[in-house]
């Protein structure tokens, strides 16, 4: 594991990427750790190198007791830049990794190369941050774990998106008490706000319209309107966009500071994106399978429905995705698309989607108001699927 050292603190990082990209560094929100960027990093990769960093006090960095200071984490940047062989990178961070961003590139100008600051403020209510960190040393992470949930993912989010949301909070309460209350000392007394006119690098100041922690108004456009030239997009995210956006954030980053890779390659930016959710819904053999027959007469055709069915649609926060396989189950049933019926059976059945009474209530929903033939043959359908599928555990 890669480590850097400043002043007896190990500060963990990871270095992805082909080496002749332009180097970004990705810093995490309070409470997270750089697998904040997970579902992002795929959407980046094409146009970046990335250099991600767990902030100290947080993840496998160390987590020293007492009060941290923005100048200290921002320090601790250029440490693990200087063990990476990094001399200066983007910097795109999000909440707190936007404060330090915003303080390294006032106090180390020339290692930073343009920002990206995600749903993050240059000011914040120090009373209460003191009440909170206050709080976190006497009772632990686990006491403002519902405080900081409410407002990390958005109620609709976090509905659909079960497991993300569970994954979130688990890290929160595992993460050492003292990372929590040391970062929570250095947002408390930062002093950035006045400063920023001198920050003389391109900047991309995103704001989530369901963040609730850090919204536009009155943190984010004091950012927009303090640095010089600074651009502003807004994102339908709360204040975890890389986990609540990632397709959207990545592209808004990659459109911001390379935008001549961005208009290549937006097309193939949208097309990874429904690739991870065809391949999360199908599985990757299946996949695999259906890319390989592409050919020169139909990779128009499937690069149109990864972008549009399986990322515009398939990636869409309002629905999970069993209801998404009830919902396209009763409607090839209804059209007779037997053959996109079965795949979806398949599927579903193999990789825990449903189950096979839920399969059968979907069926005899469906014979109400599709017709008794057209469940009839579903039912049959489904039935060889079945069948296959318990031949091959018997030979297993």
């Amino acid at each position: 594991m890669p480590f850097a050292v400043r002043e007896a603190v190990r500060l963990y990082w990871k270095l992805d990427g082909a080496p002749d990209l332009p180097v970004l560094v990705l810093l995490n929100s309070i409470g997270t750790d750089m697998a904040l960027w997970d579902t992002s990093v795929p959407h980046l990769l094409p146009a970046f190198r990335l250099l991600r960093i767990d902030t100290r006090g947080h993840g496998a960095s160390d987590a020293p007791a007492g009060d941290y200071t923005l100048a200290m984490l921002a320090d601790d940047v250029v440490a693990v830049m200087d063990a990476a062989g990094v001399t200066n990178a983007a910097i795109a961070g999000v909440s707190l990794g936007g404060m330090i961003a915003m303080e390294l590139a006032l106090r180390h100008p020339a290692r930073v190369t343009a920002l990206a600051l995600v749903c993050t403020s240059a000011t914040m209510d120090a009373a209460a941050w003191q009440a909170r960190i206050a709080k976190v040393r006497t009772e632990g992470t686990v006491a403002i774990a519902d405080l900081a949930m409410g407002r990390f993912l958005s109620p609709k989010f976090a509905e659909t998106h079960v497991g993300a949301t569970q994954s979130v909070r688990a890290g929160l309460i595992a993460m050492a008490d003292d990372g929590y209350a040391g970062c929570g000392a250095a947002i408390r007394d930062m002093a950035v706000i006045e400063r920023l006119p001198g920050i003389a690098v391109p900047t991309l100041v995103v704001a989530g319209d369901r963040d609730t922690s850090t919204p536009f108004a009155g943190h984010g456009e004091h950012i927009a309107a303090a640095i010089p030239g600074a651009t502003v997009v807004h994102l339908d995210a709360a204040h975890l966009a890389p986990i609540e956006t990632p397709a959207a954030l990545a592209a808004t980053v990659r459109g911001f500071l390379a935008p001549n890779d961005a208009k290549r390659d937006a097309a193939d930016t949208l097309f990874e994106a429904g690739l991870l959710n065809r391949r999360r819904v199908l599985g990757d053999a299946w996949v695999d399978a259906s890319l390989a027959k592409s050919t020169a007469f139909t990779a128009d055709f499937q690069a149109m429905i990864t972008r549009i069915a399986w990322n515009e649609i398939w990636g869409r926060p309002g629905l999970d995705d069993r209801s998404r396989r009830f919902i396209v189950l009763a409607i090839t049933v209804a059209h007779g698309r037997w053959e996109e019926f079965a795949l979806h059976v398949r599927t579903g059945l193999m990789r825990d989607g449903f189950t096979r009474d839920e399969l059968k209530e979907v069926l005899m929903q469906s014979a109400i108001y599709a017709g008794v033939p057209a469940a009839n043959t579903a039912f049959a359908e489904a039935g060889k699927i079945i069948a296959e599928l318990d031949s091959a555990i018997v030979q297993d």
